[in-house]
């Protein structure tokens, strides 16, 4: 027998060449074959009589061969086979096109097994390159329920198929995770049945059955990680606060918290005193005040002798948050110092020594902050914004920092409460729902290219009334295949031909991160009217005097990456807008646009593209920290993943430490997801 960590170079016709072609579907093992599902059947499990064909309907039916397939030259580049089958009720004429090989393998005389649909009129019905197999007792694409693949470039479904089904034959399937009690309560199938059924169904009833197995099992196993994880930070104890009033700091704001901030600080308060540390996702919409919430978090932990650190993503952003909160927090007694890669050797080195000393209460950088030469003095509090942003290993890096200290982690992406429940499962949530006084609504319009003249004059009133502009493109480079407007070619037209007049910026992701940060800075400094710019802007520095957003081809984009890009105007006092352009004529894409027009609610966008994209694109690019589900669908099997989540926290509670197989192999099955999904159990 082989092991399921076997390459799948061990199976017959497998060589290099189709092991590339494999890996590009991150398919290196047996195990990795073996767990990839399909993405859908088709049932192809009822036969037909010829009679009883319908045209463009896709059925199977058997039939004998009834002369010997001719096959004839029509042009360079095209064969033609033709050949008659029959069956007791009729005959049916069948051509193959550049199919040679069916000469070969359709006889006369014998009878197969066809899979196609007929076309034709009133004259008479044909079929065009029908999928057949002779007679058999294992049938591989006729006359069953057929798994569909997830594919790519030179591997077919039938060679997944084969490949599959050859794996099954020779290893054995991952090893039983789920306790018999939970099986039986939930009516699903043992672990050997399952993985042999969602390949090799006998019915589309098995098929679901064995889906139900798989999905519940993804989400047992993700869920119970988070138990234990949770239970560990339990176990963990840290000093108690007793320093926990807040009057010296909400009178040197400059504004009234919203009730959702108000809220939040008081979460985060009560989790200070519990002897236990923090672990906190504070969510809230562009613009909700999550900063302030922060400064609130390393004010509390500077007055309980602690220090504090917040990374932020991008140079630009650190620089705005040590800007804003140095203005707030220094008259009160706090030390702030910023740590950033650019800064020159001997500039990062007195910031370290500043940290190293305790000279230093509130720490603001990048990726600078985790590096090995950066050591705290007394680290009590680790903040992490956009921490979407962030690799895992890299908040937990900082984390490491300090002696279990709190954690506040930040997030301005709307997050559904069903994604929400697997990105942050092991943290408690703190929503800030409340848009602070003043904040402006981002009037938003759908528009095709016959608006481009008045694009153009909206993109001019609004520099002569000594505003910024931001237009993004979904594109670097220009691409004839797609059709697309780039930012480099459309930076230049907007400059050399519609404005010539005014300064326009380039900024996109393929620059240095040194250049990337001067014309964002530059933009920000109001040294340029427009910046034409990709995604990047997507997460960037407060710019209040940009007060028009248009971007173009809008429908490469999904819903809330469209909302987080409107997020970087109507951050001033003036009137604000976003104008969306499309090509795009599908009611679904127009419908789905409009619904970012009707509303500026983050956290409805945010359930509205979870529904139509699902969860793997659902923040436009791979983030950290979201688990690489292989079946499970979060926006489709919420009533599936309460179940096992339920299911996993009373295993814990029962059999989380018992040395049973179940248990050495769920605790097994827990690692791979982690590391596979970039998370940790630590």
């Amino acid at each position: 027998m082989a092991r399921l960590t076997d390459p799948v170079t061990v199976l017959k016709g497998v060589g290099p060449t189709k092991a590339k072609q494999f890996a590009q579907l991150n398919i290196y093992t047996l195990q990795d074959l073996i767990c990839h599902f399909p993405r859908g059947y088709e049932d192809r499990t009822r036969l037909v009589t010829i009679e009883k064909l319908e045209p463009n309907v896709p059925a199977c039916f058997r039939a004998m061969v009834m002369n010997t397939p001719r096959t004839s030259h029509i042009r360079k580049g095209l064969d033609v086979t033709k050949v008659q089958v029959a069956d007791h009720t009729g005959r049916l004429n069948l051509t193959f096109f550049n199919q040679k090989f069916t000469t070969d393998r359709l006889q006369y005389g014998k009878e197969y097994i066809f899979y196609g649909a007929v076309s034709g009129d009133f004259i008479g019905y044909s079929m065009t390159s029908p999928v057949f197999e002779e007679l058999s007792s294992q049938p591989v694409t006729t006359w069953r329920v057929l798994p569909v693949y997830p594919l790519t470039a030179g591997l077919s479904n039938a060679s997944v198929l084969k490949a599959v089904r050859q794996a099954l034959a020779i290893c054995n399937p991952p090893e039983e995770i789920l306790p018999p009690a939970v099986r039986e309560r939930y009516g699903i199938p043992d672990a050997q049945r399952a993985y042999y059924a969602i390949h090799e169904p006998s019915s589309m009833e098995e098929a679901e059955l064995a889906k139900k197995r798989l999905i519940f099992e993804e989400f047992f196993i993700f869920s119970a990680g988070l138990s234990l994880m949770r239970a560990a930070r339990a176990g963990k104890k840290t000093r108690p606060y007793e320093k926990l009033d807040m009057t010296a700091f909400l009178q040197a704001l400059p504004f009234q918290l919203t009730g959702a901030q108000s809220r939040a600080i008081g979460d985060i308060r009560r989790d200070m005193q519990q002897g236990t540390p923090m672990n906190r996702l504070l969510q809230g919409d562009v613009g909700s005040g999550k900063t302030m919430v922060a400064a609130a978090a390393a004010w509390l932990a500077v007055q309980n002798g602690m220090q504090a650190a917040l990374m932020a993503p991008t140079e630009i952003l650190a620089e705005q948050h040590y800007q804003s909160l140095t203005k707030l927090l220094e008259p009160l007694g706090v030390r702030l110092c910023l740590l950033t890669g650019s800064q020159t050797p001997k500039q990062k080195q007195l910031v370290r020594d500043a940290i190293a000393r305790a000279e230093a209460d509130l720490v603001i950088g990048t990726h600078a902050l985790v590096t090995d030469s950066t050591v705290f003095s007394r680290l009590g509090l680790v903040i992490a914004d956009e921490q979407h942003r962030f690799g895992v290993g890299q908040r937990s890096a900082l984390f490491a920092k300090g002696k279990d200290p709190h954690l506040l982690v930040m997030s301005a992406t709307p997050i559904p409460r069903t994604l929400s429940l697997i990105l942050y499962g092991d943290l408690e949530v703190s929503v800030l729902d409340e848009l602070p006084p003043g904040r402006q609504r981002v009037d938003t319009f759908l528009v095709d290219e016959s608006y481009r003249a008045r694009i153009n004059a909206v993109i001019r009133k609004q520099v002569q009334g000594g505003n910024q502009c931001f237009v993004v493109c979904p594109a670097v480079e220009e691409s004839e295949e797609l059709g697309i407007k780039s930012a480099t070619v459309w930076a230049e037209t907007l400059q050399n031909t519609v404005f010539p007049d005014l300064r326009v910026r380039l900024l996109h992701g393929q620059m240095k991160g040194s250049e990337k940060e001067a014309a964002m800075a530059s933009f920000a400094r109001g040294e340029a009217d427009v910046l034409v710019a990709t995604t990047v802007i997507e997460v960037g520095v407060d710019v209040p005097n940009a007060t028009l957003m248009v971007i173009e081809d809008a429908d490469r984009f999904g819903l809330s990456q469209l909302h987080q890009l409107r997020g970087r105007v109507g951050r001033g006092q003036a009137k604000s807008y976003c104008i969306l352009t499309t090509a795009n004529r599908n009611p679904q894409t127009v419908s789905r646009l409009k619904a970012l027009c009707a509303t500026n609610d983050g956290f409805k966008i945010a359930e509205e593209d979870l529904k139509l994209r699902g969860p793997g694109d659902f923040f436009g690019t791979r983030q950290s920290g979201l688990p690489v589900f292989r079946v499970a669908n979060l926006s489709c099997d919420l009533q599936t993943l309460k179940q096992a989540q339920q299911a996993s926290k009373e295993w814990i509670e029962t059999e989380g430490t018992a040395q049973t197989p179940e248990g050495v192999a769920l605790r097994q099955r827990i690692g791979e997801l982690f590391r596979r999904g970039e998370g940790t159990i630590n």
